[in-house]
């Protein structure tokens, strides 16, 4: 079993910024890649972005391209992801995910694929 818990959400303005961790219980963190995802009200839960085991390899939806990165310190147990110019449509619960068992590079965008999930941390984005 892994325990995943998220952190650094928050209320910010149009166009802030906001640093999001996730914590791994994992003893062999570097075993799984990892993905945040989000659910805003009403909504299906949707794939935001992901990192490879190693850290190499990153994807991110179309949405949040070039705004959000993505990272992970194998190190600590933890994976983040930086939001900047963030809008108000990025409000929702966001939720780390952990997918084990693939090789080295793999990353994937489908919520199936994840085995582990965090409770979820409230990110508010106001106009």
């Amino acid at each position: 079993q892994v325990q995943l818990v998220e952190s650094g959400g928050g209320l910010v303005q149009a166009g802030g910024s906001l640093r999001l961790s996730c914590a791994a219980s994992a003893r062999t963190f570097s075993a799984y890649a990892m993905g945040w995802f989000r659910q805003a009200p009403g909504k299906e839960r949707e794939f935001v972005a992901a990192v490879s085991r190693s850290g190499g390899r990153t994807s991110y939806a179309d949405s949040v391209k070039g705004r959000f990165t993505i990272s992970r310190d194998n190190a600590k147990n933890t994976v983040y992801l930086q939001m900047n110019s963030m809008k108000p449509e990025d409000t929702a619960v966001y939720y780390c995910a952990a997918d084990l068992g693939r090789s080295m590079h793999w990353i994937s965008s489908a919520r199936a694929t994840y085995d582990y999930w965090g409770q979820g941390t409230q990110v508010t984005v106001s106009s």
